[in-house]
Order: structure tokens, then sequence, then C-alpha cells
């Protein structure tokens, strides 16, 4: 990818303590495959991938302008998407996480941002190129989301890094 392009996307960062908990128990699993690091975990909202520089400023803009409320986030199953992507998933797809996806994708539309036509699947993945899947179910793994933030996708000599952009907050219910 050229300097005059960023890989994007907006995501749901897992905050420091549940991501610690989540390798934790992931680790203790010897789930098989490239583990996603600590400071990686995610949910996406919207993949942009490949997005001009110079769009960036409007992303930004276009990011401010999305009102939501806040809301609880509970990871209680353990799913297999894909070839190998192991994940966990809600069990219940809170509806504000369901308005905070439409609000992105249709500011998105707006500035000509083609996204995926894949419905939107909430997730946050374990591992990829997994080959088989842990026995035990997984514990429920529970946040208050108050926030959104848009990444930039870098390669680099220890693996991918995602770096923060900017972050919007979400209106309290």
């Amino acid at each position: 990818m050229s300097e005059e392009n960023l890989r994007l996307f907006f995501a749901l960062p897992c905050p420091p303590e549940q991501a610690a908990a989540i390798c934790a128990w992931r680790d203790d699993q010897a789930i098989d495959g490239r583990a996603v690091p600590r400071d990686n975990l995610h949910l996406t909202l919207a993949f942009l991938g490949a997005q001009p520089k110079d769009h960036l400023d409007a992303l930004l803009q276009m990011a401010a302008t999305v009102q939501t409320d806040s809301f609880s986030l509970t990871l209680d199953r353990l799913t297999t998407i894909g070839k190998g992507f192991i994940c966990l998933q809600p069990s219940t797809t809170p509806p504000a996480l369901l308005q905070l996806v439409e609000a992105l994708s249709e500011r998105l539309a707006a500035l000509g941002v083609i996204l995926d036509c894949r419905p939107f699947l909430p997730h946050l993945t374990l591992s990829r190129q997994a080959r088989c899947r842990p026995q035990k179910p997984a514990p429920d793994f529970s946040w208050h989301v108050d926030r959104f933030v848009l990444y930039r996708s870098r390669n680099t000599e220890d693996g991918v890094h995602y770096d923060e952009l900017g972050s919007w907050p979400l209106a309290a219910p």
C-alpha cells in the first residue's frame, strides 16, 4: 500500500482489563493458530480498507456527527468464522451497537466509502489460522462501551499495529 493510502477501520476498543482477562483465558485454552495480540483486540464496526490519506479529515469530521447511546456488551459465545478465525461473539447483540453500525454505514456511504456487502457480524477475533477450537465454553466477558475509534492498521517488523486516529464518545442512555 502506498503512503498516500491508509488502511482504516472503525471499531470498539477492548478495555485493557478485559483484554488481559480475555488473553489469559484464551492462552489457558491452548488455542492454536496466530493469537491476536492483547493491544489489538477490538470489535470492528466498519472496515474501510485502503483510503486516500487526504480523505482522513472528512472521515474524522463525519465520525464526530455520530450520536448513539453507550451500551453494555457481553461476549459470551465462542465461534469459528471463515477459515480458522476463533472469535468471541455476543449471544445477544445490543440494539445500540446495531444503531452505531447503521449510523456509520449511512454516513460512510454518503462520503462515497464502499463497505463490504456482508451483513454485520459482531465478533472479537482471538486467533487466526486456527485448526481446532477449544472444547470449553467461553466465560462472559463484559464491559460498558462508551466510545468508538478510527484505527489505522499498519504492518511493522513486529507484526500488525493499530494506531488510534480518533475517538468519539457515546451518549449516556
